[in-house]
């Protein structure tokens, strides 16, 4: 076929990706699935070979991912139904006093965000948002806005969340390094979100009535959050702030049959927050430091292994804030099993990302569509910060954004003899083209604006900024980072 028709197929299969998803409201793994074998046809792959490219792309991309999502999320899970990442944000708020809680509950973020994916980071974080903004009584914004702005940061950039994952599969990418240069830039990322939040909510945006119910009780108006916002407390009654009401979280009922322990200590989950990420790290910077003959190289490879980091801090998260702690056998099971259901469906959309990207590939089209964006002039980590961007835009995913623009770059990746920095700069730009541009198509937006009590206008104006913000600095810092490494 020719270059033009090969990518005008692209272009279709793109387009209609989107027309499913988008206007009639397919799963994204099924519209990933019938768009891959649709284009897979149509671009001259043979009805016998059709399996072998499409259980091929499954398999090389799950092969690798799979493992890792779903042992970050029982990570993830352990940690949120024993109590931790509470415990981790309230002590970080006691140490960090009253003048800074915006800033705690950031860091707070920024820490959870790690092993646990956004929206659960949200449904653990929020409550506290709302007791810190009733107790100071002050607009719940200023705390809710740098907090799941950070969470999200996380959730766009850094393994093992399922989209940081599956491109650096999909591109060849190492887990260590994506880790070792996007931590600090996503905790810069963080605290520049906190900064400018500061600014966003100089302005008191007013909340739906519902949430400002809930969260400071009946009697306080939108006129009242102007004046605590002001310094001024005497504008509402004593008997208002009296009648606040107090707000009940809604435990999972696998969380209420587990047995009554105090809550695990600080010091605590930050270490098993920390182990896997320094095992990878070390593990990384074994195979770049020390000789091939190294017994200790043998070992760190082995322990720094993504699969063995995770796998072993699982382990360790089950004994030490599960067995220790009462739970039994069972409950330690059945918390771990209850971590994979919430998954499954992302790691089916990263394997059906991965299908998506070994049909390009095996039609030609994936050579077609490198030399086109070759030939646009523009480096490979803008390339892949616009198009994670656009699609991110047009479907709301993060994921789904991230894995296919890694299916459309991944021939042109193979072109460059890119090193192993570079790479991992290039997934980190991507993940800034997953962070912005969360708006009305993205789930994430509207589990924020309704818990912050936002309108629809007004989320546009704050969260929809802040994270495009923060998504197009995180670019520009891979940007700057690039001709160091």
């Amino acid at each position: 076929m020719s270059p033009l028709l090969l990518m005008t197929i692209a272009g279709a299969g793109i387009a209609v990706l989107l027309l499913l998803v988008l206007k009639f409201k397919f799963q994204p793994f099924v519209a990933l699935m019938l768009v891959s074998i649709v284009v897979a046809l149509v671009a001259g792959v043979k009805a016998q070979d059709l399996v072998a490219t499409i259980e091929g792309g499954m398999g090389k991309t799950l092969g690798h991912i799979a493992i890792i999502i779903a042992l970050g999320a029982m990570i993830g899970r352990i940690i949120e139904l024993s109590g931790g990442a509470e415990a981790l944000a309230k002590t970080l708020i006691a140490r960090f006093g009253n003048r800074r809680t915006p800033l705690a509950l950031t860091v707070a973020g920024f820490m959870v965000g790690i092993p646990v994916f956004f929206e659960v980071g949200v449904i653990i974080l929020m409550p506290l948002a709302y007791g810190v903004a009733r107790a100071a009584r002050k607009p719940l914004l200023i705390f809710a806005l740098p907090m799941c702005a950070a969470l999200l940061s996380v959730h766009a950039f850094l393994p093992p969340h399922p989209g940081a994952v599956a491109a650096a599969a999909q591109l060849g990418a190492d887990l260590g390094r994506v880790l070792m240069f996007g931590l600090p830039i996503v905790g810069v990322l963080c605290l520049l979100g906190y900064f400018i939040a500061g600014r966003m909510t100089r302005r008191v945006y007013p909340m739906t009535d519902d949430i400002r119910a809930e969260v400071y009780g009946p009697h306080v108006s939108n006129a009242d959050l102007v004046a605590w916002a002001k310094g001024d407390y005497t504008h509402t009654s004593e008997a208002a702030h009296a009648k606040t009401l107090g707000l009940e979280e809604s435990a999972s009922s696998l969380a209420a049959r587990l047995p009554a322990a105090p809550a695990p200590g600080f010091g605590l989950i930050i270490a098993l927050i920390l182990l896997p990420i320094l095992l990878i790290l070390m593990g990384t910077l074994a195979t770049t430091l020390l000789p091939l003959e190294s017994g200790l190289r043998s070992v760190m490879t082995v322990l720094g292994a993504p699969l063995v980091a995770l796998l072993l801090d699982t382990l360790l998260c089950a004994w030490l804030l599960g067995s220790r702690r009462g739970w039994s056998r069972s409950q330690v099971s059945d918390v771990i099993g209850s971590a994979l259901p919430g998954v499954a469906m992302v790691i089916l959309i990263a394997g059906a990302g991965g299908v998506f990207g070994k049909v390009l590939v095996d039609t030609g089209i994936g050579a077609v569509v490198s030399e086109a964006l070759r030939n646009t002039g523009l480096p490979v980590l803008a390339l892949g910060f616009i198009l994670t961007l656009l699609l991110r835009a047009v479907q709301g995913s993060t994921t789904v954004a991230l894995v296919t623009t890694a299916g459309i770059l991944s021939p042109l990746i193979a072109t460059l003899n890119l090193s192993a920095n570079h790479l991992a700069l290039l997934c980190l730009a991507m993940g800034g083209g997953g962070l912005a541009m969360s708006h009305i198509n993205d789930a994430g937006y509207w589990m924020f604006t309704k818990l912050a009590g936002l309108n629809v206008a007004d989320g546009l104006r704050t969260w929809t900024v802040l994270v495009t913000v923060l998504g197009t600095l995180g670019f520009f810092m891979t940007l700057l980072l690039w001709p160091f490494v």
